[in-house]
């Protein structure tokens, strides 16, 4: 391209099927909710960026609950986490202390 021309877009039908891929995506369906005793929790150990994480999951809880299981765990391990898809994250190998809160609240695990 020559210095001083501008491009010209023209000829690129932006009509046959091409769309912005930044629009809010719908979610996977309703997501029913459950009593801490129905849940069956799975843990995982994963290496994010060479640092610990630890996993748990499955959580059907609405969102409301959903924050506050997240801030009573984060509280009484003392770390970070997060929420993600249903899965809860917390940072470092906090696989035991992470049982034990959950199994306070009420929550179930896999053998």
């Amino acid at each position: 391209m020559a210095r001083g021309r501008k491009l010209d877009i023209e000829f690129c039908g932006f009509g046959d099927g091409w769309e912005a891929d930044n629009k809010e995506k719908p979610e996977s369906g309703p997501k029913e909710t459950l009593p801490p005793p129905q849940h069956c929790l799975v843990m995982q150990r994963e290496k994010r960026r060479g640092k610990p994480v630890t996993l748990a999951g499955e959580f059907f809880l609405s969102k409301e609950e959903e924050k506050a299981l997240l801030g009573r765990v984060k509280k009484m391990l003392g770390c970070g986490g997060t929420l993600k898809e249903g899965w809860l994250e917390v940072q470092g190998d906090k696989a035991v202390a992470l049982r034990h809160t959950l199994e306070a609240e009420g929550f179930r695990f896999k053998k």
